[in-house]
This record gives structure tokens, C-alpha cells and sequence, in this order.
């Protein structure tokens, strides 16, 4: 059974809660290692009013810090960062197969003098993610996928240059390059982000967060999941934050935590 590092996000949203809540389930499909020390764990658990699991194993995460649902804190921050770090570490060093990373709040990252702005920026420093066309290769090798619209960073695409050249100078080269390299057709446009979406379906890449983020979530708010290519490690995400409005009390869904570490156990790194 495969090995996942959890690390447990922001301690005053949802995460935590997730995490015990969907354990009885995830169990079943990987051994998970929660990044959190047993003495904050006990704090989070009596606030939500239940039991922590006897085979709830945890890696230990230094810090020692009241819990305040829904408030941006500084040190809740950093203990997810911390959280985040263990969990990199476990992967780096072969002692996790895979990390499933549940919500950071970015304004508590910041307030703690953390220079990153969330998880992917750290992951980019790191190991030093890629240019577009190894993204492009590594989405391919990563999903199959056959057919694949590549939308432009620009409205209407750029418009020839007109509104931005990234489209001509960078998106197009990267397409073509790329399917030279596969010896395949698979990646197509750049595509008029506004109107590609209309056809309501297909796969796309989207360039930035919200550009893709936005359809995706009208139509799969809860089971939508972040996957992290050009990594020397599997990382996948929860696609949804960290719920301040709803924290600790109960309500929290799982099936985005649960999609999140499915998809760890049918896809190796």
C-alpha cells in the first residue's frame, strides 16, 4: 500500500477536519502520515468534538499555538508551511511515495514573513519546475489525453499581437515544438479563452488559476482536484480552500480530499 504525506494546511480552516473526517475511507486506499504533532492534533480534535483515530499515524511538526477557527494568524501560517516542508521532505527522501496537500490561507503565509505566495511557488523553487514545452510533454505522459486546447494568456487570444504577444512568441512555438517532439497531433490553439469553454467539453489548459479555475468550479466545485506536473515527486491538491466560514463546525465536505487521493493511487510518479 502506498505511502502518503498529508501535510494538514491552515489549522483555523478546514483542513484538519477533512482529514479525520475522511480517514476511515482513505485508510482503505493508502497508508496516510499526517504532517502534525500530537499535541496540536488533540487541540483540533477537542474543538471538533471527536475522536482521533488509534492508527492516525503522525509525523511530528514542531509548534505549539491556540487554534482560532476562521482567523488569518500568523502562526497557523507558519505551521502550515512547516506542515508543507515535512511532507516535501518525506517525499524527497523516499520515505512517502506521494503528498496530498490539504488548504494554506496566503494572507497567513504572508503575515508570518513567508516569501512564498502558496504551494506551487514553493514546488517551483524547489525543484525547479520546467519551461512550457515539459509541461506540455509531462501532461501528455501524465493523462493520455489525445486532444488538448492550450487557451491564450491574452484576451482574444492576443488578437494577432495586437492585446499581447506571449501567444505568437511563446504558446504557439511551445505547441508546435511539442507535438514535433511526440511525433503526434495532440496540442492545439492558442484558443480564445472566453469561447473555448463554450463547447462544454473537452480538455484545455488554461494558463493561469482563474482563467481555468472558473468554469471548472461552476461545474465541479466539490470533487475537483490540483495535480502538480514537473516534479520528481507526486503531489496533488484539494481544490478548494480553507473554508474559514465553516471551520469547526462540522460540515466540511471530503470528496475533493478523497478524488485528491484516488488519483495518487492510480497514477505513479
Amino acid at each position: 500500500m502506498q505511502k502518503v504525506a498529508i501535510s494538514i494546511g491552515d489549522l483555523n480552516g478546514v483542513g484538519i477536519e477533512i482529514a479525520l473526517k475522511a480517514h476511515e475511507k482513505i485508510k482503505k486506499i493508502v497508508n496516510p502520515i499526517y504532517c502534525i504533532n500530537k499535541k496540536m492534533l488533540k487541540k483540533a480534535a477537542k474543538l471538533l468534538n471527536t475522536e482521533i483515530p488509534d492508527d492516525f499515524e503522525t509525523f511530528e511538526v514542531e509548534g505549539d499555538f491556540e487554534i482560532n477557527p476562521g482567523k488569518i494568524d500568523e502562526k497557523a501560517g507558519k505551521y502550515s508551511f512547516d506542515s508543507f516542508i515535512s511532507a516535501i521532505n518525506l517525499a524527497k527522501e523516499k520515505k512517502v511515495d506521494a503528498i496530498c496537500t490539504l488548504p494554506i490561507n496566503k494572507e497567513s503565509w504572508s503575515k508570518a514573513g513567508i516569501k512564498y505566495k502558496g504551494h506551487t511557488e514553493v514546488l517551483r523553487d524547489i525543484f525547479k519546475k520546467e519551461k512550457l514545452i515539459q509541461f506540455f510533454s509531462d501532461f501528455y505522459r501524465s493523462t493520455g489525453f489525445e486532444k488538448v486546447g492550450v487557451l491564450g494568456l491574452n484576451p482574444h487570444a492576443g488578437d494577432g499581437g495586437v492585446l499581447g504577444d506571449e501567444e505568437i512568441k511563446e504558446i504557439l512555438p511551445a505547441i508546435i515544438e511539442t507535438n514535433e517532439m511526440l511525433n503526434k497531433e495532440i496540442f492545439y490553439g492558442p484558443l480564445v479563452p472566453d469561447i473555448a469553454f463554450t463547447a462544454k467539453k473537452g480538455v484545455f489548459i488554461a494558463m493561469y488559476h482563474d482563467q481555468g479555475l472558473a468554469p471548472l468550479k461552476a461545474l465541479y466545485f466539490d470533487e475537483s482536484i490540483n495535480v502538480s506536473l514537473n516534479l520528481p515527486i507526486l503531489r496533488t491538491s484539494v481544490d478548494h480552500g480553507t473554508a474559514f466560514d465553516i471551520a469547526y463546525k462540522g460540515i466540511a465536505k471530503t470528496k475533493s480530499y478523497e478524488n485528491a487521493i484516488k488519483y495518487i493511487l492510480n497514477h505513479k510518479n
